[in-house]
């Protein structure tokens, strides 16, 4: 197994891991207020902003570490560049992310067109964010895997 699918599995993994321990603290802090008031658009702002914040700060982290581990298991050192082949699988990968992200954020906007509570966008929004992050992993692995 090469070190980018290595990269990607752990990308893959640690994206599920953030994101799940992230909405298991975030989910008993919401709010029993009514729908629509200004607690419930301070407490989705918030996840949000919180969410990425952490994400990045854990995925730094977690890079790091593989680093680390990566180094002192195998002895080699983690590439310095990206060929031809990892620019096309990187650009196919974000292709991917993007239009998951896209669709997701056309079905938020239509769940305000159908009048759906304005959670349901927040929500609709988030889950958008965390399926194009694993999108974008899982092309990866795939292509790294599989060819392209």
């Amino acid at each position: 197994m090469t070190y980018q699918e290595k990269k990607s599995i752990i990308s893959l993994i640690s994206t599920i891991l953030i994101f799940g321990t992230y909405c298991l603290y975030m989910y008993p802090r919401h709010p029993e207020v009514e729908l629509v008031s200004l607690a419930t658009f301070r407490y989705w702002g918030l996840f949000v902003l919180n969410l990425m914040l952490f994400s990045i700060v854990a995925h730094i982290i977690i890079s790091i570490l593989f680093n680390i581990f990566f180094r002192i298991t195998t002895g080699e050192k983690e590439p310095k560049f990206a060929d031809e082949l990892d620019k096309l699988i990187e650009l196919k990968a974000n292709r991917n992310s993007f239009f998951v992200f896209i669709v997701g954020f056309l079905l938020a906007m239509g769940s305000l067109v159908v009048s759906q509570p304005s959670q349901a966008m927040f929500i609709i929004l988030i889950i958008s964010g965390f399926t194009s992050d694993v999108t974008g992993s899982v092309t990866k692995l795939y292509l790294y895997r599989k060819g392209v």
